[in-house]
């Protein structure tokens, strides 16, 4: 076996596969990256949850496959000067060369590689944009706790014409809903994926105009969802459980209401909340057109600051966790943020505005309960 690439095509590839190694795998096989040269290259990596491919372009010589160590095949790619790079399979090893650089890797059993599903059946296309930009907007909101695996993971409802994801951690909800084309008319479908599972398919499926979603057919045991771009793919096993009913949590109504623009919101709330940590409340209280942010009371270090905003209700005191807050704002995506208060101590939501005077943007929605702020 023996080919000849470039040396961004091998490291594109092999970072994009590396991404479902296991750090602590169950088996020895799965440390490895498998590369099989036939009339393509395609390299395969997985943890038996998760499974990536990628299809390099090179100039192949002779076919083969091989199984190579992988994290350490990702090292050495990321750090071989810029030229054409020999991969020959010489007895059990390989040699990766470029240039004078020359590297000697060890192999591992090929028949002992598990069999890896294939990527189920495609759902449906999506501009990997705006896919990308929904997943983003979602998973700062699900739960990091092992223990509650439901909440770890996002939510997907598809219908024919749109997509709805939703994440939680049971202190704060995003939902954001996006328009795509399922591949046949009347399709419904729902399923629960690992918020870091998502995350880690957009970062480098964004290169690609569009994205297809397949699954797993209802009865089929495997419960798979995968995304494929030209010359990549991912296939995750989904999450079990169910994933709490959220959309009667969005009020439909509200009794105050204000308008401010996030830039400079977001620097006043990082500012400060340098005095809390990320469990002590930052304090907001609403009144005519200003915001008081406060935090720290007592012989602990205080900070104070003022803002202009565009208010309309009561006067409002209400206070939030300051991270889960900058999460919010962050995962905005416009010029200003509208927030709708029912009272001080039930949820507010926040969705964007593009401009000042405008309707709000009602596709995404981050809902953030409020925090006991002692006297």
């Amino acid at each position: 076996m023996k080919f000849v690439v470039e040396p961004a095509e091998l490291v594109d590839a092999v970072n994009w596969v590396a991404r479902s190694l296991s750090t602590r795998p169950i088996r020895p096989e799965l440390f490895g990256i498998m590369v099989d040269v036939d009339t393509v290259i395609t390299l395969t990596g997985s943890d038996l949850e998760t499974s990536t491919t990628a299809v390099l372009k090179a100039d192949i010589e002779t076919k083969g496959k091989v199984l190579v160590p992988g994290r350490l095949l990702a090292e050495i790619a990321r750090s071989l000067p810029n030229k054409p790079i020999t991969f020959t399979l010489d007895g059990t090893r390989v040699l990766v060369t470029a240039g004078t650089a020359k590297f000697v890797l060890p192999t591992l059993s090929v028949t002992d590689y598990p069999n890896l599903p294939e990527l189920p059946t495609v759902a449906g296309i999506i501009p990997s944009d705006v896919f990308t930009h929904a997943v983003n907007q979602v998973a700062v909101a699900a739960g990091k706790d092992d223990s509650l695996p439901s909440l770890t993971g996002v939510h997907i409802e598809m219908t024919t014409h749109t997509i709805v994801l939703a994440a939680t951690d049971r202190y704060r909800l995003a939902v954001r809903e996006i328009n795509w084309q399922a591949e046949n008319p009347n399709f419904e479908a729902e399923t629960l994926v690992r918020a870091r599972t998502l995350s880690e398919a957009t970062k480098s499926l964004t290169a690609h105009t569009q994205v297809s979603l397949a699954l797993s057919p209802v009865l089929n045991n495997e419960n798979l969802i995968g995304f494929a771009s030209e010359l990549k793919t991912l296939t995750s096993r989904t999450l079990d459980g169910t994933f709490p009913p959220f959309k009667h949590l969005l009020p439909k109504e509200s009794v105050s209401q204000a308008t401010i623009e996030v830039s400079p919101f977001l620097d006043s709330v990082k500012r400060v909340a340098l005095v809390t940590d990320k469990t002590v409340p930052l304090r907001l209280i609403f009144s005519g057109k200003s915001l008081q942010l406060e935090a720290g009371k007592g012989e602990e270090a205080q900070a104070t600051e003022e803002l202009d905003i565009f208010y309309n209700g009561e006067e409002i005191s209400i206070a939030f966790n300051p991270q889960y807050l900058t999460d919010g704002l962050q995962a905005i995506g416009t010029p200003y943020v509208h927030i709708d208060f029912t009272s001080a101590n039930k949820p507010a939501v926040l969705t964007g505005k593009h401009e000042l005077n405008g309707n709000k943007d009602e596709t995404y929605k981050y809902l953030l309960m409020p925090m006991r702020y002692g006297a």
